[in-house]
C-alpha cells in the first residue's frame, strides 16, 4: 500500500471517527453498568429493534461462549425489548429514535460505544439473529480463542455469514421466545459460494448461498455480503465501515492467509429465517431504513410466508467440525 494510500485510509478512519462522535449525541443511556466491566472481559456490541423474542436465546448463548458484558443500542424499539435488556445485569443499554439508515445502519452509534468503552477488550459485534461458532467451541470457551489470538499477535478474527433455514416453508413452525432457533432453522447451503478480494480494503468479499439463489439468482452481484470480522481486539481510533464486513485499520480485514495457508476462522450462524420474517419484512420495508431501500425485505415479501429454501442439497447441521470439512471455516494452526 502506497504512502498516498495509506494517508487516504488514515484520513477516512478519522472521518469515521469524528462522525460516530458527533451521532453519540442521538443517544440515551437507559441504563449504564460499564463501571462493572472487569479488566480482560470479552464484550458484545448489538444495535437492535422489535427483537423481544429473540434476545432471551441470543444473551444465553453467547454468555455461555464466554462474553462478560453486552453494550446494546436500542433503536425504538416498542415490542418490550428495551424493557427486558434493562433488568439484564450483564447488559448496558442505549435508546435512540434517530435514524438507522442516517447513522449508517447503526455503526456509528457501536463505533461510538467501541471507543468509550472497548479500548483493549476483544468486542464480538453481532446482530440479534447471529452466533458465533468457532473452532473447538463445544469444548473452550471464547477466552481460549482470543488468549491464543493474543499469543499469535492477531487484532481481529474472520467469520462467515451462513444463512440457516428450516425444511419446508418458514412459516410452518413457530419460533418461541427463549427456543434455540436451530432446532427449527436446521439446514444451510454446502455450497454456492463466490469470493473474491476487494482490492482497496484487502478483505475477501463473499456471497452466495440460499438468499443469492432464491432472491438474486439473476443479478448475484446484488446478493448481500456474507463476509464478516465480527471479534476484534478493539482499540480507540478503529472503525467499521460497512456493518461488520469492513475495517480500518485496513490491517484487520486481513483475517486470511495471503500466501496460501489458512487462518483460524468461524461462521456465524445466520438465523434470520424464522417465521418472524413475514412482520420484519413488513415493517422494514415502511421504515425504508435498510441498505439499499430495503430491497432485501422487498425481496423476501414478494415471495411470501410459503417461502423454502430447502433442496436436495440442503446440509443438516452437525457442528463446527462438519462446517470445517466443507470449507466454511478453518482451525488454522490452532491445535
Amino acid at each position: 500500500m502506497g504512502i498516498l494510500s495509506s494517508y487516504q485510509m488514515r484520513i477516512r478512519r478519522r472521518r469515521h471517527c469524528l462522525r460516530a462522535r458527533r451521532k453519540s449525541r442521538e443517544l440515551r443511556a437507559v441504563v449504564d453498568r460499564t463501571g462493572t466491566i472487569r479488566r480482560g472481559a470479552i464484550l458484545a456490541m448489538t444495535t437492535l429493534r422489535n427483537e423481544r423474542v429473540r434476545l432471551p436465546f441470543f444473551l444465553d448463548y453467547h454468555r455461555r461462549l464466554g462474553v462478560g458484558h453486552f453494550l446494546m443500542v436500542d433503536n425504538g424499539s416498542d415490542d418490550g425489548s428495551a424493557d427486558y435488556l434493562r433488568e439484564q445485569p450483564d447488559v448496558s443499554l442505549w435508546r435512540t429514535g434517530a435514524s438507522y439508515k442516517a447513522s449508517r445502519f447503526g455503526m456509528d452509534w457501536l463505533n461510538w460505544l467501541g471507543h468509550r468503552h472497548c479500548h483493549g477488550h476483544w468486542t464480538l459485534t453481532v446482530d440479534p439473529d447471529e452466533f458465533l461458532v468457532f473452532p473447538f467451541c463445544d469444548v473452550r470457551p471464547l477466552k481460549a480463542l482470543t488468549d491464543w489470538l493474543d499469543g499469535s499477535n492477531v487484532r481481529s478474527f474472520g467469520a462467515m455469514l451462513l444463512d440457516m433455514y428450516p425444511k419446508g416453508p418458514i412459516d410452518a413452525q413457530p419460533y418461541r421466545e427463549g427456543d434455540d432457533p436451530f432446532e427449527i432453522a436446521a439446514w444451510f447451503d454446502g455450497g454456492n459460494y463466490m469470493i473474491e478480494r476487494n482490492a482497496t480494503y484487502g478483505n475477501l468479499w463473499i456471497q452466495g448461498g440460499p438468499r443469492a439463489r432464491a432472491f438474486f439468482a439473476d443479478r448475484p452481484k446484488d446478493a448481500p455480503a456474507l463476509n464478516k470480522t465480527p471479534l476484534v481486539r478493539w482499540r480507540r481510533g478503529y472503525a467499521y465501515l460497512s456493518s461488520t464486513h469492513t475495517l480500518l485499520p485496513r490491517g484487520l480485514n486481513q483475517t486470511y492467509d495471503r500466501t496460501g495457508g489458512e487462518k483460524a476462522t468461524g461462521v456465524l450462524l445466520h438465523a434470520k429465517f424464522l417465521d418472524t420474517l413475514g412482520a420484519k419484512a413488513t415493517e422494514e420495508m415502511e421504515r425504508g431504513q435498510h441498505y439499499r431501500s430495503s430491497t432485501e425485505y422487498r425481496a423476501y415479501a414478494e415471495r411470501g410466508g410459503g417461502l423454502d429454501l430447502w433442496t436436495e442439497w440442503s446440509e443438516r447441521y452437525v457442528n463446527w467440525r462438519q462446517l470445517e470439512i466443507l470449507g466454511l471455516m478453518s482451525k488454522g494452526n490452532w491445535a
